[in-house]
């Protein structure tokens, strides 16, 4: 197949690297999605955000016709692309509090109380 730089298309997550993610495009083309083009967040992790055996779009940044080499683009379809394994806050969210005027002082003994409460849930 010809491959056109911009042209979206679909591929399949063949490895994963701390650098980025390699992927099938077809039976003789091959992609890298550095990991500078996942997201257009900070990414610590590549496999937060894609998987082995995944079947994704991306779009064509480069293409080298000689080695039949692509490099591809997740963030440039799919901009805030989210994580997928996302941990949840392990304390949970914080709970609404109106300090107002009053000091930590007055607080605290029932901080640390809900907090022991919350834990022991």
């Amino acid at each position: 197949m010809h491959y056109q730089i911009g042209q979206i298309v679909e591929g399949t997550i063949t490895g994963i690297q701390p650098y980025g993610a390699f992927v099938h495009l077809d039976s003789k083309t091959t992609g890298l999605i550095h990991i500078s083009e996942i997201s257009e967040g900070f990414v610590k992790d590549v496999s937060q955000y894609v998987k082995l055996g995944d079947k994704i779009k991306v779009k064509i940044i480069d293409f080298d016709e000689k080695n039949n080499q692509a490099r591809l683009s997740l963030k440039a379809i799919y901009p805030n692309k989210p994580r997928r394994d996302r941990k949840s806050n392990r304390y949970g969210s914080l709970p609404a509090m109106k300090l107002g005027f009053s000091t930590i002082a007055n607080n605290l003994d029932r901080w640390i109380k809900e907090a022991k409460e919350r834990k022991n849930d």
